[in-house]
């Protein structure tokens, strides 16, 4: 499976995940004109996306949703994420449930399943996906305050893990935001801290040479070398070499 991840960020996030000829996408947090611009980069054409997966539907993961109606493709979301969600077609929801998406398409592999689990995040009904093409597993975790164990359960055994790496606590202590927005990031519906991400994947990553996208830093209390250390460092703990047992990347 290839992953292209269009965007990452508080100022939007967008994900590709292609087989064969086929893609979906998680996420459509920019406007839809970049992510057209951003697919046509990556070898994508949009009108070979199945669906779009939603994960939750804050303004940087649903700004880009009209393409689904230029491109005629189903929107999977929470159930009671449609809330909040606007700019697609009634045609075109499709409700998620805690049960597997199986789409059957003509290509190098037979099938496209998808699997939610729950995150925690100040959203309705917010989602994380495991996604698989035969014997390729990619798991994605953004917005969530906290990693439960059924989260680690629905995660485990990938090949490649998405997973944000939000903020460090020190330096959101020590920002300009109001204390209200200072409480709400560090919560249990917030955003995962370095370490919580760090320590996840420490318990997910058995060193048989899984990527790991680091995604969603904040850009004002957080750092890409900071990070990649926190989470290089806690796997070294576990006897794993960055690059020998693992591949990381920070976007």
């Amino acid at each position: 499976m290839k992953v292209d991840i269009l965007a990452s960020g508080s100022s939007g996030n967008c994900i590709a995940l292609t087989a064969g000829n086929s893609t979906i996408l998680v996420d459509c947090g920019i406007a839809k004109t970049k992510i057209e611009k951003r697919l046509m980069e990556c070898g994508i054409e949009p009108g070979n996306i199945l669906a779009i997966f939603v994960t939750h539907a804050h303004n940087d993961h649903i700004k880009g949703l009209p393409i689904a109606e230029k491109y005629h493709i189903p929107v999977y979301a929470g159930e009671a994420e449609w809330k909040s969600i606007k700019n697609v077609p009634e045609e075109l929801r499709e409700n998620v449930y805690d049960e597997e998406i199986l789409f059957d398409f003509e290509g190098y592999y037979d099938w496209f399943c998808v699997e939610p689990f729950k995150t925690h995040h100040d959203a309705y009904d917010p989602k994380g996906y495991a996604i698989y093409t035969e014997n390729h597993k990619v798991s994605i975790c953004l917005d969530t305050g906290r990693v439960d164990e059924d989260m680690l359960q629905a995660m485990k055994g990938s090949q490649v893990y998405i997973i944000e790496s939000n903020h460090d606590p020190v330096m959101v202590e020590h920002s300009d935001y109001p204390n209200s927005v200072k409480a709400r990031i560090v919560s249990q519906v917030g955003h995962l801290s370095n370490m919580q991400t760090a320590e996840a994947l420490a318990r997910l990553v058995q060193g048989e040479g899984e990527k790991i996208y680091l995604t969603h830093l904040s850009s004002n209390n957080n750092m890409p070398s900071l990070a990649l250390m926190t989470t290089v460092r806690q796997l070294m703990k576990k006897g794993f070499k960055q690059d020998k047992h693992y591949e990381i990347e920070v976007f």
